[in-house]
């Protein structure tokens, strides 16, 4: 990443909400990037290749929501990892309550690229996990986008 990026980063880390155009919903994106790389206890480099792809495919020519949308999932997942207030029931009841909040998000569940996650693991019982979550999503979009509308 460049240089003035992770200054941008750094400064903007603390402000986002008034810095970043449409900030709930990268953070939005962000959780559901970081509920399938956190249940994977090895988290590996190879996951957040993955969400960088995803996130220049969502963000086409902005490189630097991209690199965002990344950086918010590794610090969602740290915070995971850290067991700093944050658990995967956690992150799961605040998906929920934000579709409850704005469920137009529903619609930036994407299953089909959720997927890629589960050609990276390498542990059955991780993948079984994710394909878990990936069934919850699923239903959890279908769910919300039922009831709006």
């Amino acid at each position: 990443m460049k240089l003035s990026f992770r200054i941008k980063h750094h400064f903007f880390g603390a402000f986002r909400e008034l810095f970043v155009h449409h900030h709930g919903s990268l953070e939005f994106r962000a959780k559901i990037f970081a509920l399938l790389v956190a249940a994977c206890p090895t988290a590996k480099v190879e996951n957040y290749i993955v969400v960088k792809e995803l996130a220049e495919n969502i963000y086409k020519g902005d490189k630097d929501r991209a690199n965002l949308l990344m950086i918010s999932t590794k610090e969602i997942v740290q915070k995971v990892k850290d067991n700093n207030g944050l658990d995967l029931d956690t992150l799961v009841e605040n998906i929920q309550k934000e579709l409850k909040i704005v469920p137009r998000y529903a619609k930036k569940i994407d299953i089909e690229s959720l997927k890629a996650f589960l050609s990276i693991s390498y542990d059955k019982d991780v993948i079984s996990y994710q394909e878990n979550i990936i069934e919850f999503l699923q239903t959890l979009k279908d769910d919300t986008l039922k009831n709006k509308g």
